[in-house]
């Protein structure tokens, strides 16, 4: 563990002392490494027994079908896990069902899950590791939630109209922006790029949105992901 970059907060350490952190990593047996653009941290079909913690850099989890297209699940930033659910999950090792991509240059700290459930040896921070966790896990899930609703949405424009107020309410503003460019968004909401062109294209021309690359302004109300409809 020498020469570890300064730990980026992350809520798998929250409630941990920084003074106390030489320790926990020393009894997770944690380790860290760098990486390049364009490495593969976790590969598809790949066992995972390894929690992961982004250190520095970004990161893209993606699914890739047999046609080689991708589908953008999530992006990742310094403090973030990855592998944790695959990792903690009972029975046989599991097989990694998506890829974890590097965006940028960064770092990566990694320790073996069984180390974290068992609690051996045994560790002051132990419970607290085991609820934060338990926290993530909760979050994750209900980020995949909200995903299926945008997804459950019939057009491209309901999908972009439902993930847009969505960015909107969490940012508290009518202007705001988002974390993909149009390739990654469509990725991320299971379409096609030209389908969300005309989509943005046709909900500029209407007045209900304005965009310049990643920054969105919504100029109705909205209401369930829809622009409101005006009377005869």
């Amino acid at each position: 563990m020498n020469h570890l970059p300064e730990l980026p907060p992350s809520p798998l350490f929250s409630g941990i002392e920084a003074g106390e952190l030489p320790q926990l990593l020393s009894c997770l047996g944690a380790r860290w490494s760098k990486f390049s653009k364009g490495a593969i941290l976790l590969d598809a079909g790949e066992p995972v027994s390894q929690i992961a913690v982004l250190l520095a850099g970004r990161a893209q989890v993606l699914r890739e079908e047999y046609n080689g297209e991708r589908t953008i699940l999530a992006e990742l930033g310094p403090g973030d896990l990855f592998g944790e659910a695959f990792a903690c999950a009972p029975g046989p090792t599991q097989l990694s069902p998506v890829t974890v991509l590097a965006c940028g240059e960064g770092a990566v700290l990694r320790f073996d899950a069984a180390r974290l459930l068992s609690g051996d040896p045994p560790c002051s921070f132990h419970p607290q590791l085991v609820g934060n966790m338990m926290g993530i896990l909760a979050e994750k899930n209900i980020f995949l939630n909200r995903k299926i609703g945008h997804l459950s949405k019939r057009t491209t424009r309901e999908k972009l109209l439902s993930y847009l107020s969505e960015q909107a309410a969490f940012q508290g503003s009518e202007h705001f922006l988002i974390p993909f460019d149009q390739q990654q968004l469509a990725d991320y909401l299971c379409v096609e790029r030209s389908g969300l062109s005309v989509a943005l294209n046709r909900l500029r021309r209407e007045g209900v949105i304005r965009y310049r690359k990643n920054r969105f302004s919504l100029c109705t109300p909205l209401e369930e992901g829809e622009p409101k409809k005006e009377g005869r």
